[in-house]
C-alpha cells in the first residue's frame, strides 16, 4: 500500500476562485472548502466538492481574511491535507496481507488534533490495520495531526467516510465487531477483543454519539480508582488498544 505523504513545513492553503475550482479537478487531496456563500459563482466550487465528498462550510469574510493574511480569496479557500487518505478497502487489506483477523480504530468525533495525532501514534505502534474518521466533526489530516503523532501518520492509513455508523453497518456484515470505550461498560480485560473488532473511540466532551453507540457490539470500560471520573480520548485509545494486543497475543 503506499504510504501516506510527508507532512509540508506549513498547513497547504489554496484561495481564489480559478485556484480551488482547478484545484478540485486535479483532485488534490482538501480535507474542507470554506465559503462566504453557497450561492452564485460559488456554489459551483461547492457543487464539485460535495460530489467529491469534501466537506463544503459557510464562514464570513474576516475568517478568510485572518487565513490567507489578507489574501484575494474571493470568499473561497480551501485547506489542502498533508496526506491522501486510504479507503476502507485498503484498510481491511492490510489484515489480509498479514494474514491476521481485521484489527481496526474508529474516532467518533474526535475533534483536537494533538488528540487525533496521539491515537495515530499508538495506533501505528500497537499494529491495527488503520483508522477509521468520520468527514464530518473530527479533526483531519494537518500539520498538526502529524506533528504529534511522531511519524507515525506517515506509515497507518487513515480513511475518511460520510457516516460513521452507516460504514459500521457495512463492517459488520464483513464479520467486524465493534466495541465502543464508555465508563459505564463492561471491563475491557473481561472482554474478548481477540477476533476482528473496531475500537470506537468518542468524543472528547461528549463521549459516543447515539447512532455509533447504537451500532456497537459491547460498551467496555477501565477501571478508575482516583478522583477523576474520566481519561483523556487520547490515553484511553491508548490503554484499549494494548488490551487488544495482550489479549490478540495470547490467543496466538
Amino acid at each position: 500500500m503506499r504510504q501516506n505523504s510527508e507532512p509540508k513545513e506549513h498547513e497547504e492553503l489554496i484561495y481564489g476562485r480559478n485556484a480551488v475550482l482547478e484545484a478540485l479537478k486535479a483532485d488534490t487531496p482538501i480535507n474542507q472548502i470554506l465559503v462566504t456563500t453557497m450561492t452564485g459563482s460559488l456554489g459551483a466550487i461547492c457543487r464539485e466538492a460535495k460530489k467529491r465528498g469534501i466537506v463544503v462550510k459557510q464562514t464570513d469574510s474576516r475568517k478568510l481574511d485572518m487565513m490567507t493574511d489578507g489574501g484575494n480569496h474571493q470568499g473561497v479557500c480551501a485547506e489542502g491535507a498533508c496526506a491522501d487518505y486510504a479507503t476502507v478497502a485498503e484498510i481491511l487489506a492490510v489484515s489480509q496481507e498479514k494474514g491476521t483477523s481485521p484489527f481496526l480504530i474508529l474516532c467518533d468525533g474526535i475533534e483536537d488534533p494533538h488528540n487525533l495525532g496521539a491515537i495515530l501514534r499508538t495506533a501505528e505502534a500497537a499494529g491495527a490495520d488503520g483508522v477509521i474518521l468520520p468527514k464530518r466533526r473530527s479533526a483531519s489530516l494537518t500539520q498538526t495531526v502529524f506533528k504529534t503523532s511522531a511519524g507515525a501518520a506517515s506509515w497507518i492509513p487513515v480513511a475518511r467516510v460520510g457516516n460513521l455508523a452507516t460504514e459500521m453497518i457495512a463492517l459488520k456484515k464483513q464479520g467486524i465487531w465493534f466495541f465502543g470505550a464508555d465508563m459505564a461498560g463492561e471491563s475491557a480485560s473481561g472482554t474478548d477483543l481477540t477476533g476482528a473488532i473496531g475500537l470506537v473511540i468518542g468524543s472528547e466532551g461528549f463521549g459516543l454519539s447515539a447512532p455509533v453507540r447504537q451500532q456497537c457490539d459491547g460498551i467496555i470500560s477501565l477501571p478508575m480508582f482516583g478522583k477523576v471520573n474520566s481519561l483523556n480520548a487520547s490515553v484511553a485509545a491508548g490503554i484499549l488498544m494494548y488490551e487488544a494486543v495482550r489479549q490478540r497475543g495470547l490467543n496466538k
